[in-house]
């Protein structure tokens, strides 16, 4: 039997605790260190285990203990950088929570940094392992809508969840909204698309959430509400539509791929995929129809049966936990690479600036020369 695969977890707040999970789920996989300066989230992350890690106060002794194998980065956003260099002067494994860091001159320091390195460095952008959007992105790229020219993405939900010390209310900690929380859906806008960004327009702003809140006299500043507007060499555009304070959403993730030939869309929580051709809109006998005949729109709900903890994101990360264990085990490149993560931070950051300054920003003007 294969050696198992020792994990050291550095951030155990609220994502470091749900990767936790994930790895308890893996054959073959242990959770054998935990880095926090949190003493609260080192001892909650050390709850969940059936046999307990060596619990450090910092990733420094963490890593000088040459406990792991792998490690599990999930620090605040605005820590990345540092403990990310940290980590890539060994050769071990690491997957590092998104976004890879909240300024482009530190994702680019990184990438340089990686460079040589036997082990490799996974980026946890998992939206694209939601099971209804891995069979979306399987059709797409198999052909099922033709070519595609129109992506849209809409996030309706409820607020920031707290953090320690609540350090997600403030762009400096967090990067922004649009790179904190969407560089997921602007990863997946490349990865539907298979092509990369040169332009992006945006529109938004605070307008509900944290208003009332201080922090020392400080009020937070990240945005609660967007429309992000990205245009790719093909012509192709995608959409962002993000509303923090719609909690009362049926469904609060709703993708669209749309193509000369067709249309996906894929719904969360309700793991729903809807899918029509253009030349079957003819054979609906009432506009809107469904039938499961093949007429019309055909509409199942898609799940993955190896999934064994769906946690917070349908299962995506249990799937992603897999994924990077194999890929360890096989000498395997990342599936998520560090430029990936980089290319994702750039479009937040390209879609904030366009913010400030009500213009559509190129991508030329975020990142250096040959990117």
């Amino acid at each position: 039997m294969a050696q198992p695969i020792r994990y050291g977890i550095i951030g155990c707040g609220s994502m470091g605790r749900e990767h936790i999970e994930n790895i308890k789920m893996i054959d073959g996989c242990v959770v054998t260190a935990i880095a926090d300066d949190n003493a609260a989230s080192r001892e909650a992350g050390q709850a969940l285990l059936p046999i307990p890690a060596q619990l450090f106060d910092n990733h420094h002794d963490l890593l000088a203990a040459d406990l792991c194998d792998a490690l599990v980065i999930a620090t605040p956003n605005h820590t990345h950088r540092t403990v990310l260099v940290d980590a890539l002067a060994s050769n071990t494994h690491i997957l590092i929570e998104k976004p890879l860091c909240t300024r482009i001159e530190d994702c680019l320091e990184l990438v340089h940094a990686a460079k040589g390195r036997s082990g490799m460095v996974w980026v946890a952008h998992e939206y694209r392992y939601m099971p209804p959007v891995t069979e979306m992105i399987r059709m797409t790229h198999g052909g099922a809508v033709g070519t595609v020219h129109q992506v849209a993405i809409r996030e309706h939900r409820e607020p920031f969840y707290p953090k320690v010390g609540d350090w997600n209310r403030f762009n400096a900690n967090t990067g922004g909204t649009l790179v904190e929380k969407t560089c997921h859906y602007f990863n997946l806008m490349d990865l539907i698309l298979k092509e990369q960004p040169v332009a992006v327009f945006a529109s938004g702003a605070q307008r509900v959430n944290h208003l009332d809140e201080s922090y020392g006299g400080r009020t937070p500043d990240i945005l609660d509400s967007a429309y992000v507007i990205v245009e790719y060499p093909s012509g192709a555009r995608a959409l962002l539509d993000l509303c923090m304070f719609a909690e009362n959403s049926v469904d609060n993730e709703h993708i669209t791929v749309v193509g000369n030939e067709g249309k996906i869309e894929s719904l969360l929580p309700s793991m729903t995929l809807r899918y029509g051709r253009r030349d079957d809109w003819g054979k609906r006998e009432v506009w809107g129809q469904t039938a499961s005949s093949g007429k019309g729109v055909s509409v199942r709900r898609v799940w993955d049966t190896s999934i064994k903890y769906m946690g917070n994101h349908f299962g995506a990360s249990y799937v992603e936990h897999v994924k990077f264990a194999h890929a360890i085990r096989e000498g395997l490149a990342p599936e998520i690479t560090l430029e990936e993560g980089l290319r994702a931070v750039a479009t937040g950051i390209a879609a904030h600036r366009s913010i400030d300054e009500r213009r559509i920003v190129a991508l030329s003007e975020v990142l250096p020369a040959g990117w």
